[in-house]
């Protein structure tokens, strides 16, 4: 796992973390990975925008007038061969 220094950080935000550390009865160190962790869960509307950007994405790739074989037909095909 890779390591993170974060200089200038408010000291009253070092004193909450300790505070919630010690009330969960675990390291500063480990309530700094926690928050971090919590703080960079994508949102639902995050989420629906990758989908929607990939889908985007994926339209933009197609060769215009040819139709595209579902990937599960082709998936099918390929099992059935061996």
């Amino acid at each position: 796992m890779g390591q993170l220094l974060i200089r200038n950080v408010d000291d009253s935000l070092i004193d909450t973390l300790k505070r919630r550390a010690a009330s969960a009865g675990r390291s500063m160190e480990a309530e700094a990975r926690d928050a971090l962790a919590r703080g960079t869960q994508l949102s639902g509307e995050e989420k629906v925008a990758i989908v929607h950007a990939i889908q985007a994405e994926v339209e933009s790739l197609k060769v215009p007038g040819v139709e595209q074989t579902p990937a599960w037909i082709l998936i099918r095909e390929g099992r059935d061969e061996r």
